[in-house]
């Protein structure tokens, strides 16, 4: 599968952004998907993420805050952030994996395919 990320931006904080995935090559309703960031120096975290199920799982930094969801028929993941702050600012990468298990769909390294990151700023 190929993912394109998009939507990134400079938000005030307080503000909401809406990123988008765009993925390809097979059915989207196969593979779990997640939203990661990471910010600069720091490593690659998990953020979210939805499964076949459409069950949802969020990091408590962004639990109520962000939401996870995924439109089949476009083959599209959506990670809605609202009351954006300024810790938020990371390039923000969406993956997917077919055969992941529950207690690693934290890790980053559980996932085998991502897309390009997109920059998300939120300035104070």
């Amino acid at each position: 599968v190929q993912l394109q990320a998009s939507g990134g931006g400079l938000v005030q904080a307080g503000g909401s952004l809406k990123l988008s995935c765009a993925a390809s090559g097979r059915t989207l309703s196969r593979w779990i998907m997640g939203w990661f960031r990471q910010a600069p120096g720091k490593e690659r975290v998990f953020v979210a993420s939805i499964w076949r199920s459409g069950t949802t799982y969020y990091s408590d930094s962004v639990k109520g805050r962000f939401t996870i969801s995924r439109d089949g028929a476009k083959s599209m993941v959506y990670l809605q952030m609202d009351s954006l702050k300024p810790e938020d600012t990371a390039l923000y990468y969406c993956a997917a994996d077919s055969d992941l298990i529950f207690s690693s769909q934290s890790r980053a390294s559980s996932y085998d395919y991502w897309g390009q990151g997109t920059l998300v700023t939120v300035s104070s």
